[in-house]
């Protein structure tokens, strides 16, 4: 987050964190379950949310594998239509990116993919680890993670050189809590992993 990007180029430049607190932007349709999911990680119980107008953002602590006790602060952003355009002030020098799609929800799957390749593919977010989380897997007609990743495209994302996103489709349910903090923990690894090469790549550069 160097100085010459200017002042007021992205919102987490002035928030203040603790050191090792990783930035996560939650992004999706509405109504896909995101502030569903982050609260379920924040306090580990389902509450009752209403459609978000703006964001949410929470500090959440990983529970599981390698990020357990790890910080990470999600920014948990609406999702209509109206309010898309304002995602990429929010992913603007993130370390990983959730994207939260509605299993369900096949009538929408096109215009999911079209947000999720949009936001993947702009080069402010070149290279940040996407975990895509498959929610509402307990309803009937869920799709499974293999069929969303060819609704979703998610092969058209992989891209080469430093632009390659590494990226991962964890099934879950916002409403029990089911598969959330392993997706977490599988996107602290991609985290991990990008930022071991980013090293890499410095030192060879000098």
């Amino acid at each position: 987050m160097g100085a010459t990007m200017g002042k007021n180029s992205s919102l987490l430049d002035a928030l203040p964190t603790g050191q090792g607190t990783l930035h996560v932007v939650m992004l999706g349709l509405d109504s896909a379950g995101k502030t569903t999911a982050l609260y379920r990680l924040k306090f580990d119980q389902y509450l009752n949310t209403v459609p978000t107008i703006g964001f949410n953002c929470e500090k959440v602590k990983g529970t599981c594998g390698r990020s357990k006790g790890i910080n990470f602060l999600v920014w948990d952003v609406g999702g209509q239509e109206k309010l898309r355009p304002l995602w990429k002030s929010y992913t603007r020098c993130t370390d990983g990116i959730v994207f939260v799609v509605d299993s369900v929800d096949l009538e929408r799957m096109e215009e999911a993919k079209m947000e999720l390749l949009k936001t993947a593919k702009s080069a402010d977010n070149a290279g940040v680890p996407i975990l895509v989380l498959a929610n509402k897997q307990d309803l009937p007609g869920a799709k499974d993670s293999k069929e969303l990743e060819k609704l979703l495209g998610l092969h058209e994302i992989t891209g080469s050189g430093s632009s390659a996103h590494q990226w991962h489709i964890q099934a879950a349910c916002a409403i029990t809590g089911e598969g959330l903090q392993e997706g977490l923990d599988i996107l602290y690894g991609m985290i991990v992993k990008r930022k071991k090469l980013s090293k890499q790549n410095k030192r060879k550069i000098r």
